[in-house]
């Protein structure tokens, strides 16, 4: 009996090794953790085995051992968890925001309980064959799409690079259905946003031209992010920005390696954030001065959806003057999740392995039962705090939503009034105004003569003086949508 539980052992040794880490004690010697880990996998095989052999109804051992899996994990935090084999490739797709699809944003419709493009993605394969927002599919490879859900949706219409799909739609203006086969590629879901489409497709990251204010949306922190916003914001420079506002409302995360050097980009020097975990040594990420953008001043929008990495990046240049913060009070995710391999790579454990701090070394993390007046989250700026109602809320999701569409007549008119956005440009206008004041003190304050040398070295003192001055001040204070949709 004693090699037969030695062999069961064994074999289940590997998938549950995340059992001896929660139950194993300090306290205890070697030879008594050994012993320990031994009785619990032997009592944890005899349940498994007299569920097997004696339950009522026949169980799959597979559903079974997930459940035992989430079952552990249910007894740690909310944000750890099991990734299924049949999770793990959506998630990974979140992660690197990459994909073999037609490239369309659907959901499904209410009233015809079908599936409805919210709107292509430019350049794509459904774009090209004349898939356009508000078309209903109304099938796909023959098969009805009535009552269908978004997870049969994306498995339908995802696949393999190179491969077709057979759909039906019914454009918002015809009756008739119009069969199209679309070769599925390569879909790159862009994470860096503007506030609308030019007419080339691109996004428009000039909000204000007058004023020469950018306006960037990042949705969330996938592996392309760094690159896509360096990208956009050497377009604004192109452009002569003077000012940006960054967007982290609705953004739920991401990469930590992508909130390290998307904060990079802002400061010279100094903590980005640290982490320390039960496992892991204090390892504190700091910032390097090459290609650090310091030359016009920033304001970041946040919300009460705004989490985990987007709170770094706003309590960081939040905590070095670098970015004024407007909006809500942020979600408050203080915790860094690991992902890690299970099955030889067919299923992940994604579990918290550390927490993070802010520079300040204050507390993000909104820890059970706190309350409003504890320290957590990302609060805005003094004087910038706008907080927005639920119908508030529902107004904007419902503007943005309109505005992100791609069509040939651009966005729709609209007298909705963001009043997040409203205050971020009012605190950019004021700074670039008191820049602006400074550089013409500067001027006023040059030598009259400067022909004699002694006067010319005073004058290219001032100059310096007021140059310096002009760059501290550019210096001073400074997401994703999520409705009920999906990109394939």
């Amino acid at each position: 009996m004693q090699r037969i539980y030695a062999r069961r052992i064994s074999v289940l040794i590997s998938a549950f090794f995340i059992l001896s880490l929660a139950v194993s004690s300090t306290s205890l010697r070697a030879a008594d953790k050994e012993d320990e880990y031994y009785e619990l996998m032997k009592t944890f095989v005899d349940t498994f085995e007299q569920i097997e052999r004696n339950y009522v109804k026949k169980v799959d051992r597979k559903e079974l051992m997930e459940a035992a899996i989430r079952g552990m994990v249910s007894k740690l935090d909310q944000y750890s968890n099991y990734i299924s084999p049949d999770d793990l490739s959506q998630f990974t797709q979140e992660v690197e925001q990459e994909f073999g699809g037609i490239g369309i944003q659907v959901q499904i419709d209410r009233a015809t309980r079908r599936l409805l493009v919210m709107t292509p993605l430019p350049g794509t394969p459904a774009y090209n064959a004349g898939v356009r927002a508000g078309d209903l599919i109304m099938d796909i490879e023959g098969k009805s799409t009535e009552g269908i859900t978004l997870r049969q949706a994306v498995r339908l219409l995802k696949g393999k690079p190179g491969d077709a799909v057979n759909i039906g739609i019914k454009h918002d203006d015809s009756e008739a259905i119009e069969k199209i086969e679309i070769v599925r590629a390569v879909i790159k879901v862009a994470t860096v946003l503007g506030d609308s489409y030019n007419a080339d497709d691109s996004w428009n990251f000039m909000v204000d031209p007058e004023n020469k204010i950018g306006f960037i949306r990042l949705t969330h922190f996938s592996r392309r992010s760094n690159a896509e916003l360096r990208a956009a914001i050497d377009q604004l420079r192109k452009q002569d920005m003077k000012g940006l506002i960054i967007d982290l409302r609705f953004n739920p995360g991401g990469l930590l390696s992508q909130a390290v050097s998307i904060a990079d980009m802002f400061i010279e020097s100094g903590k980005i954030v640290s982490t320390e975990g039960n496992n892991s040594p204090v390892r504190v990420f700091s910032a390097h001065k090459a290609g650090t953008y310091t030359d016009f001043p920033i304001a970041i929008l946040v919300n009460r959806y705004s989490a985990s990495a987007s709170e770094i990046v706003g309590a960081c240049l939040q905590d070095h003057k670098r970015a004024v913060i407007v909006g809500e009070r942020s979600w408050g995710k203080g915790s860094v999740q690991n992902v890690i391999e299970l099955g030889g790579g067919n299923s992940a454990l994604k579990l918290t392995t550390a927490s993070y701090h802010r520079p300040s070394g204050k507390n993000i993390h909104k820890f059970p039962g706190a309350k409003e007046s504890d320290e957590w989250g990302v609060r805005p700026d003094e004087g910038y705090q706008v907080r927005f109602s639920g119908d508030e809320m529902r107004k904007y999701l419902d503007y943005r939503r309109k505005r992100d569409v791609l069509k040939d007549e651009g966005p729709p008119e609209s007298d909705y009034e963001d009043r997040q956005f409203a205050k971020a440009r009012e605190y950019l206008l004021e700074k670039l105004a008191k820049k602006d004041a400074a550089a013409k003190k500067g001027k006023k304050t040059e030598s009259p003569k400067p022909d004699k040398k002694k006067d010319k070295k005073k004058e290219n003192s001032k100059d310096k003086k007021a140059e310096k001055k002009a760059k501290g001040a550019a210096k001073l204070p400074s997401i994703i949508l999520i409705p009920r949709s999906q990109t394939v």
